[in-house]
């Protein structure tokens, strides 16, 4: 057994240029983890809380002195000398020092930043890569990866209303060969993209963001870029949507707006049959925040059209 040493907080930049929080967490063995935690550019109501400082004299209040101080006072005094290896213990005293229901008092970056820092410090205090660490010492299955490769809605400065456009390598026999994969549709996109006449500029999260017209066209773009890299529809790879659509609901008209591209409304009815075209349509293997995080009655009638199709399981997840 091998207990927490030590414990600190720093403010970092993440890649966007915000303030973010990193933690290092040193073992009686001196093994050190260390764990930032970057936000994204559209968050949900319901999310647990990043706290910021909101002073705007401080990078535009994006600042997280804040959390960094929960971690470097309150938390400290009650981490250290807890054994590293009791990750069940350790993120019930976390969640038990917070006592919120959104992790509004310490934030939630302070509190993942500490609960990963301490999973890679275990691990190495265990002599273990982190996966096996985590999955046991059976663990050799990876999660299949869903690669970004054309970005949207609020990651972009386009007329794309849906957020992210994401392969999604199906028939590789090994992560590195999905890997090799998404990376060459990647780059036959940018030609692709070139050819067109469009910009290949990049997006918030690192895919394209061309001045595109439409979501269909989008969409078309990346299938035209799976094929030119060589690449087979529902075999070798198919596409994951991160609609983000709770940025396009209007809760007074209770409708989506399309408001970057056509500006169309739907109801959810509508944008259900919207979802179930492009599924017929398109081999779509993954829909992320397809409704609105609280159209329920949408995300009830999205499961019920779409959650099984006649060949692929589509993933519906808010």
């Amino acid at each position: 057994m091998s207990y927490v040493a030590s414990i600190h907080a720093r403010q970092i930049l993440d890649s966007r240029g915000n303030p973010t929080i990193e933690v290092d967490v040193l073992t009686e063995n001196e093994h050190l983890g260390r764990a930032a935690v970057p936000s994204g550019a559209s968050t949900g109501v319901h999310e647990a809380v990043e706290l910021r400082d909101e002073n705007k004299k401080l990078y535009g209040g994006k600042s997280v002195l804040k959390a960094v101080k929960n971690v470097n006072t309150i938390i400290a005094e009650n981490i250290l000398g807890w054994d590293i290896a009791d990750q069940t213990g350790i993120d019930a005293m976390l969640i038990a020092l917070d006592g919120t229901e959104n992790k509004s008092k310490l934030g939630a970056n302070a509190t993942l930043a500490v609960s990963m820092a301490v999973a890679k410090a275990a691990a190495l205090d265990a002599n273990l890569p982190l996966y096996r660490y985590i999955g046991g010492t059976n663990a050799k299955i990876l999660p299949m990866p869903m690669m970004n490769i054309l970005n949207g809605g609020a990651h972009a400065d386009n007329k794309i209303d849906f957020q992210e456009f994401m392969v999604v390598p199906v028939g590789a026999k090994t992560f590195s060969e999905g890997l090799q994969w998404g990376v060459e549709i990647f780059h036959a996109l940018k030609t692709v993209l070139k050819k067109k006449g469009f910009s290949t500029n990049v997006g918030d999260e690192g895919g394209f963001a061309p001045n595109i017209q439409s979501n269909e066209e989008a969409i078309e773009i990346v299938l035209t870029a799976i094929q030119a890299a060589g690449y087979k529809t529902g075999s070798q790879i198919m596409i994951a949507m991160d609609a983000a659509n709770s940025e396009l609901w209007n809760a007074k008209e209770k409708k989506y707006i399309f408001h970057k591209s056509d500006g169309k409304k739907l109801t959810s009815e509508q944008l259900v049959k919207y979802w179930e075209k492009w599924v017929k349509e398109y081999p779509i293997a993954s829909i992320e925040d397809g409704m609105a995080e609280d159209d329920w009655k949408g995300w009830k009638m999205l499961t019920d059209a779409v959650g099984k199709n006649a060949s692929w399981w589509v993933m519906i997840c808010l």
